[in-house]
């Protein structure tokens, strides 16, 4: 079996470094690979003297992007099984080995380890998608809310250690590089249901999560994070768009959504720096590109 690691990095030069370091460690990776997505903190002239890794460095595209060159690499590589993971997460030595039992079972695309911050269980991962019901959020049996100490099927989780089989990518493609931060990942693990696959999640592979910590006021954190949410607003409407079962949540939840962000907006323009009025027409736009399909053209 031949297992490709794909990692992804921008700007993040001492966490791309811990996180190579426990891959190393993690038997039988065959090949890493590592996207530079444009980084200019010394990540580029410190990858060009590791003799052991692949390394492809092109633009900022985002993290979707990078997943869809080092997915896609890996590939020409020949790799039997892929994995994908941002540089702000650290395999234990013996997570592969917890993973790679379940590859045996032909059914299982998507094998998804089990995430720690500080010691404590960190997960996004979630059991039921619901396309139906505009009023309820999209994400229900989320494992963040139960005691999870068995290897559970799961329909989503995040790009932060999925280990991917050869064949999925062959059936379903690459992923959708057009939307750069966010929900790619989810839009990944629903083509992987869709194509009949199952998503397991084993809680004894173990990778620890960076925390970031920042001493930045409410009105600085949010001018920092305000690019994202623009994408946050876009994708997510785009996922209710394409695959949502009525046109109450087609258009209706993206809106929903948008509008929570436009009234905060609104009603703190006047008093904080967090958002400008111009932001609220960036933000209905990012809704109204969101219901455009030529986004899930890739």
């Amino acid at each position: 079996m031949k297992i490709i690691a794909v990692v992804v990095t921008f700007n993040r030069c001492e966490l791309l470094k811990r996180n190579i370091d426990c891959l190393r460690s993690n038997k039988p990776v065959t090949d890493i690979v590592v996207v530079n997505n444009g980084s200019t903190d010394g990540t580029f002239e410190w990858l060009s003297i590791q003799t052991d890794l692949t390394v492809v460095t092109q633009e900022n595209v985002g993290g979707s992007g990078g997943f869809y060159t080092g997915i896609q690499t890996a590939l020409q590589m020949g790799a039997d099984w892929i994995w994908c993971m941002d540089d702000d997460v650290f395999p234990r030595p013996d997570c592969m080995e917890h993973l790679l039992p379940y590859t045996q079972d032909e059914k299982v695309g998507m094998l998804a380890p089990r995430r720690l911050q500080e010691g404590k269980i960190y997960t996004n991962d979630f059991q039921l998608l619901n396309w139906v019901n505009p009023f309820a959020s999209l994400y229900g049996g989320k494992l963040s809310k139960q005691q999870v100490n068995a290897p559970v099927e799961i329909c989503g989780t995040a790009f932060e250690g999925p280990f991917i089989r050869r064949e999925v990518v062959e059936q379903i493609g690459l992923p959708n590089k057009e939307l750069f931060i966010f929900c790619d990942d989810t839009d990944y693990c629903i083509r992987t249901v869709n194509a009949g696959y199952k998503i397991m999640y084993i809680p004894d592979a173990l990778m620890d999560k960076e925390k970031f910590f920042s001493n930045d006021s409410w009105a600085e954190r949010n001018k920092k994070k305000k690019w994202k949410r623009f994408y946050q607003v876009r994708n997510s409407t785009y996922l209710n768009h394409h695959y949502g079962k009525n046109w109450m949540v087609r258009y209706l939840r993206g809106f929903n959504g948008v509008l929570g962000y436009i009234l905060t907006a609104f009603f703190t323009c006047p008093f904080s720096s967090a958002y400008q009025w111009s932001d609220i027409r960036k933000l209905w736009q990012a809704y109204r590109d969101g219901l455009n399909e030529k986004l899930g053209k890739m």
